[in-house]
């Protein structure tokens, strides 16, 4: 007798888990050891220069999906290393975040480095491989994010003296798992 559907997704989610925390596990390592640097330090650097202008402590955090708190820890210590620099905007509660020309220089060659070890890391992966995959994936994110969009809908959908049930989806699996490792992690440079 055959697997159902639902044994395989299953199956396919714990593959897909595996596979991310083993390259992320070891992008983790190759940052550290070779870069005395970390994956949120990584990433903070990689949104502001995706960004090319200054962005708000929150706008920051927003596009890690992390909490301002956890961003403040990272973009302290970019600051004292002279990476990145904060400046108020006319109303004093918000600050704004960009990198500074050594910021902008270091992470160039810091984001050449890493995409030479990511393309290490899936190396066994030929261009078809890549293509198909990537077709894949596309849709496995059209559907989780049609679904997430329609559990969002719900959850806000109120009527008359009656609100819809929660269908909570705040805590995403799938965010969780990639971002809980990188949230829980402690700035260490």
């Amino acid at each position: 007798m055959s697997e159902t559907l639902s044994k395989r997704r299953l199956k396919l989610w714990i593959r897909l888990l595996r596979v991310t925390r083993s390259a992320e596990g070891e992008l983790r390592e190759f940052l550290r050891t070779e870069h005395e640097s970390t994956l949120p330090r990584f990433d903070v650097l990689a949104a502001l220069h995706r960004a090319r202008t200054p962005l708000t402590m929150s706008g920051l955090s927003r596009q890690l999906l992390v909490s301002n708190g956890n961003t403040t820890t990272v973009v302290d210590r970019l600051e004292l290393d002279g990476l990145v620099t904060r400046t108020p905007a006319v109303d004093r509660r918000i600050i704004h975040v960009s990198l500074t020309d050594n910021g902008r220089a270091y992470f160039e060659q810091l984001a050449v480095d890493h995409e030479a070890r990511v393309n290490q890391l899936f190396g066994g992966l030929s261009g078809p491989d890549l293509t198909a995959l990537e077709g894949l994936l596309h849709r496995m994110t059209r559907t989780t994010e049609t679904r997430t969009t329609e559990n969002h809908t719900t959850e806000n959908h109120t009527t008359e003296n009656h609100t819809t049930e929660n269908h909570t989806t705040e805590n995403h699996t799938t965010e969780n798992h990639t971002t809980e490792t990188r949230t829980t992690e402690k700035a260490t440079r």
